[in-house]
């Protein structure tokens, strides 16, 4: 199964989320691929992968810089992503309640509306928590992986 990881990042900790789970899940049934949005277009979910988009929030629940252009293009373009399976990993910080992880809820809501479908459930991380957010994202993958492979046998 291949896996691409998405990442949306403004200070770096999304993308050390998404190296991290390449580096520790990647093997001989499981490549993984990490990719910065920055550049990025909608035809990146052509691609024959399930796609995990890994993303922080910025401002007032804002995605970040970097993945601003991917959504803009992915809101404007409308596509069909009805073949595309995908996870959320939403990173935030529970301080700013109103907005916590909304840069992760924003793409789970588009992609839901342009037909994609969601494996599992979003897995929001508080990065202002006692826990480092790589460590969250790595006990949180292998369920995840597992229902992938599941939805990927479905399809």
């Amino acid at each position: 199964m291949d896996v691409e990881i998405l990442v949306g990042t403004m200070t770096g900790n999304a993308h050390l989320v998404a190296q991290e789970l390449e580096l520790r899940f990647a093997d001989a049934g499981t490549r993984i691929v990490t990719r910065l949005m920055d550049d990025l277009a909608p035809a990146v979910f052509e691609r024959d992968a399930v796609f995990l988009v890994c993303t922080s929030t910025y401002g007032h629940g804002d995605v970040p810089d970097n993945a601003r252009d991917l959504f803009e293009a992915l809101q404007a373009r409308r596509p069909d992503l009805s073949a595309v399976s995908y996870g959320v990993l939403a990173l935030g910080d529970s301080t700013f309640s109103d907005t916590f992880a909304h840069g992760g809820m924003r793409f789970d809501r588009l992609l839901a509306e342009l037909g994609a479908r969601r494996i599992g459930e979003r897995f929001s991380i508080d990065t202002a928590g006692g826990t480092l957010p790589e460590e969250a994202a790595a006990a949180w993958m292998p369920g995840w992986l597992a229902q992938a492979r599941a939805a990927a046998v479905e399809a």
